[in-house]
Formats: structure tokens, C-alpha cells, sequence
């Protein structure tokens, strides 16, 4: 790879910024300054930019604790961005694994790794995925076997899938789906005649939500969580 695309995927410099930096003498490759932008480079190679080394970027795995009021997404004109919340070198490469609604809270999973995205939301995964669900009015202990029956949704040909639902109090449950419709848990509550008043969503997969990330921060995943997607397929 070139010298100035290599240092360019690995940082925020720009193909143009990392030619200017040759020029002033602060790239050096394998501790001798730089001279050739152009000059083709390996994994092998030492490369530095004024002082700090400079690696070959591997995939990144992330989890972000998604505050109400941001979009999933990379770019909006009316609202901040989950991407917007991260300190990240190349944000424009990273993708949102399994979206989340404006207003829905927790679990968000990101990377830049579009096999692994594709594994964490193909059905094949059986990526199940848990949320706190508030609700406007009385929880009956009859929903549980409708929703393991599976509903029927507004404009759907097919019956969801079984969900396993666990009411907690008369206004809050727990509910594992192993699908991601448009809006499926609000559409799931309003098909029995109830309203979702706040959605959290708790676990991916394997993957739950770290308790010591407040809303807005995030970490990288650990290696095991990573493994953990399509170890079920």
C-alpha cells in the first residue's frame, strides 16, 4: 500500500495532509525520514508520524448506551447522531448494527466490520434481543401467551415470531423478540390494545448492555463478545 493511503486509513489525516507532512520531514518509515509519499509500505514496516506510530487499523467493535433524542445513524439535519457520540478515528466507516428509534434507549451495537454487521441482524444468528418495556396501561398475565402465540401486526402477511414476555409489575415486562420490524415492539403493545411510554433495550445475542456505561459513553467489545455473534446459527 502507499505510504500516504496507508497513514491516511489509520488516522484522520487526509491522502493531501500526509503529503504536506512528508514535505515538512515528520513521517518516517522504519526510523529514517520519508521522502516519497508514494513509496509502497507493508504490515511489516515501522511507519511514525511526528513521533507516534502508526499501526494498520483492525475492525472495530463497539457498544454505546444510546440516550433518548439521538438518531441511529450517521448523518442528520435535525437531531445528533450515535455516531456523532463517538471519539473515533474514520467515522464515516463505522455502521450501525441493529437500529434503535429516537426515543428508545440502551443497547447499540457499531462497528466497521459489515460481515459481522450482517451477522448480528441476519435471522440465520438468532441474535434474540431483550428491552424494558413501559407501558400506559394494566399488563394482563394473558399477554404472555399471546405474545409466545405470536402477533399479528398492522400491514403484516405473517404473525410475529414467539416472544417471551415477562411482566415485572402492572406497568412494566421484559421482552425477548428474535426479529427487528419496523417499530415491532410499539406495534407488538398497540396490537393488544397498549401504548409503550419508554423502551430500553438491554441484550444482543450474548451481548448485554455494560452497566457502567452511562447514556452516551461506550466501549469496544471485549474478544468473547465479539465471537459471541452467529456462535448460535
Amino acid at each position: 500500500m502507499r505510504l500516504d493511503r496507508y497513514i491516511s486509513n489509520a488516522s484522520d489525516y487526509s491522502r493531501s495532509q500526509v503529503k504536506q507532512l512528508v514535505r515538512q520531514g515528520l513521517v518516517e518509515l522504519n526510523g529514517l525520514p520519508a521522502s516519497n509519499p508514494g513509496e509502497i509500505v507493508s504490515d511489516n514496516d515501522q511507519v511514525c508520524v511526528d513521533g507516534i506510530a502508526i499501526h494498520t487499523p483492525g475492525p472495530r467493535y463497539l457498544m454505546l448506551n444510546k440516550p433518548a433524542g439521538v438518531v441511529s445513524a450517521s448523518k442528520d439535519s435535525d437531531h445528533p447522531t450515535a455516531i456523532d457520540l463517538l471519539d473515533e478515528p474514520r467515522p464515516e466507516q463505522l455502521q450501525i448494527a441493529g437500529r434503535l428509534d429516537l426515543d428508545t434507549t440502551g443497547l447499540l451495537l457499531i462497528t466497521d466490520d459489515g460481515q459481522w454487521n450482517h451477522r448480528v441482524t441476519s435471522p440465520r444468528s438468532h441474535c434474540l434481543k431483550t428491552y424494558r418495556v413501559a407501558v400506559d396501561r394494566p399488563l394482563d398475565e394473558a399477554l404472555i401467551k399471546k405474545f409466545a402465540d405470536g402477533l399479528w401486526l398492522e400491514g403484516e402477511k405473517r404473525r410475529c415470531l414467539p416472544a417471551q414476555l415477562t411482566i415485572m409489575d402492572t406497568h412494566h415486562a421484559l421482552l425477548v423478540i428474535s426479529e427487528g420490524k419496523y417499530h415491532q415492539v410499539k406495534r407488538m403493545f398497540a396490537a393488544v390494545g397498549n401504548l409503550v411510554t419508554a423502551l430500553h433495550r438491554e441484550q444482543m445475542g450474548d451481548i448485554v448492555l455494560d452497566p457502567a456505561l452511562a447514556p452516551g459513553e461506550y466501549r469496544a467489545l471485549t474478544q468473547e463478545e465479539i465471537d459471541s455473534v452467529g456462535a448460535h446459527e
